[in-house]
Order: C-alpha cells, then sequence, then structure tokens
C-alpha cells in the first residue's frame, strides 16, 4: 500500500465519525439554513451539497454507478433530493448509514480514503456556508490528506511528485490542494501556487479566482 494512505479500516471509522458529527451538526440548524448558498460551490446551496453527500451511499447501495464522480452523477444525487426538507434528508441519510455501514470495512483503497475525502471536504464547504468552523484535526481530515498527498505522489510531473512531502499538514493541506484557496492564499503557507494549480487542474476541481476565508 502507498506509503501515504492511511489503513482501510481508518477510512470506515472516518466516515462513521463524519456522519455523527454532520447530522448532528445539521439537526441542530433550522430549515432556512438549507437555502444558503455555499461559497465553495458556487452553483449549491447547502441543501444541494448534503443531497450529494447523502446521494452518494445512496447511489452505491443501488448500483448506479454509472458516470460516477462526473458532474452529471451528483447533479442526479441533488434532482432527486429536491422537494424534500432538511429533516427529511437526515432521514434519509441516517437509514441509508445503517444499510452502508456494513459495506464501509468492505471498501478498499484507495477507494475508501476517494470516498471520506470527498465527504469530508463537503462538510467543510457546509461548515464554512453556515458559519460552523470546527472538527478540523478528525480522523476524516487525516484520512483525506493521505489520500491528496498519494495522487500528488503518483502524479507524472516531477514538480508536483515533489509537493507530496511538503510539511504542511491537515486542514490546511487538504483545503489547499482541493480548490478551496485561491493562489494569493496558497501563497502564503510557502506553497508554489502555479505548481498547485497545474496538480488542481488535473482534477474536476477548480481554483477559486478571490480569496474564501474560513
Amino acid at each position: 500500500m502507498s506509503e501515504y494512505l492511511l489503513p482501510a479500516s481508518e477510512g470506515s471509522l472516518a466516515y462513521a465519525e463524519l456522519y455523527e458529527r454532520v447530522s448532528s451538526l445539521i439537526i441542530s440548524t433550522p430549515e432556512s439554513i438549507a437555502s444558503i448558498g455555499v461559497p465553495h460551490c458556487p452553483k449549491w446551496t447547502v441543501k444541494c451539497v448534503l443531497s450529494h453527500m447523502i446521494g452518494v451511499p445512496e447511489d452505491v447501495l443501488l448500483g448506479q454507478m454509472d458516470g460516477v464522480t462526473t458532474e452529471a452523477w451528483t447533479q442526479r444525487q441533488v434532482d432527486r433530493h429536491i422537494e424534500q426538507s432538511k429533516n427529511e434528508l437526515l432521514a434519509i441519510w441516517s437509514n441509508t448509514f445503517e444499510n452502508f455501514k456494513a459495506l464501509l470495512l468492505k471498501i478498499p483503497q484507495p477507494t475508501i480514503s476517494q470516498f471520506v475525502f470527498d465527504q469530508v471536504t463537503h462538510e467543510h464547504d457546509i461548515r464554512h456556508a453556515i458559519s460552523q468552523p470546527g472538527a478540523r484535526d478528525s480522523r476524516a481530515i487525516a484520512v483525506a490528506e493521505g489520500f491528496v498527498r498519494d495522487l500528488i505522489a503518483r502524479n507524472p510531473d516531477p514538480e508536483i511528485n515533489a509537493l507530496a512531502d511538503r510539511p504542511i499538514i491537515g486542514f490546511a493541506f487538504v483545503r489547499s490542494f482541493t480548490g478551496r484557496r485561491s493562489k494569493a492564499q496558497i501563497a502564503e503557507l510557502g506553497l508554489p501556487a502555479e505548481t498547485v494549480a497545474a496538480f488542481i487542474r488535473t482534477s474536476p476541481l477548480d481554483i477559486p479566482a478571490e480569496s474564501i476565508v474560513e
């Protein structure tokens, strides 16, 4: 296994913790937060992001993997939950998690880390949108960091490849390499902004034109 990826069991635990954490966070907020725009996902509201977070394990359980990870695939997840309230979505997520948790331990690397990476990225997108920061040192962040470092280490460009061992760690590392920081913010951390941008261009992600302060 890659030197960067954490064991698959860590990914399973990370998602279980994330589910409990995010569902508790959302249930404690008013229904009105569902319509708040998400700066890191400018086409989506909080409800859209939550629908995607719920929709991924739903689609895995249902075998609906046609176009997996594409914009069309994620948009279908958003569209099918468009009429549901925040509390209805949480009830669906609870039921989905009960069915999904048995599968968690069977998901191999790097798939489990990629899944946790996506989920924790959107956890913090929502936290930023509703001004509820927290959990920046979670197990999910550690799993996501390992996944991103592994991707960087496997990039054929030697300048990108060299970024895998940069000493910036945790939340700052994950957000910098996943299109959640502007070039100016990336440079402030001492990272080569253009090289980071070149890495991000190899993914479906984009760097925001303006700094978004979390």
